[in-house]
């Protein structure tokens, strides 16, 4: 599992390195009126240029948050957003999208990974 979710690098299907990084996260109420969580990433691969908007909605992260028992924290929906990001790029899953809405399933999903590799990581340290 990454340790950078901020700045980092994917391959696509195509064989082809994109970067990828983090520009802010902010409440998408006060920018499209939506009871969510936006994260903005820019992306690039050699002179292609993409804008991408993760939108994690409010209601499932407090339900994931809950059932995991876990606080729910900015650096959280960074790495939940970025898990969606690693995995658009890499099936090219939705890369026609200006903004992908995260389901439940899926930020269970990724809360599971991040628990999986958290665990993994104290493991190796042992």
């Amino acid at each position: 599992m990454r340790e950078n979710f901020r700045r980092f690098s994917v391959k696509d299907p195509f064989g082809r390195a994109w970067d990828v990084e983090f520009r802010w996260q902010q409440n998408a109420i006060s920018i499209r009126h939506a009871d969510a969580v936006d994260c903005k990433y820019y992306l690039s691969c050699g002179e292609e240029r993409r804008e991408l908007v993760i939108s994690l909605p409010h209601p499932a992260l407090l339900a994931v948050a809950g059932e995991a028992r876990r606080e729910l924290s900015d650096a959280w929906v960074l790495k939940l957003a970025g898990l969606r990001v690693q995995r658009m790029i890499s099936t090219w899953e939705d890369m026609d999208k200006t903004i992908a809405v995260v389901s439940r399933p899926e930020m269970a999903a990724c809360n599971k990974a991040l628990t999986e590799a958290a665990a993994q990581a104290e493991a190796v340290r042992r």
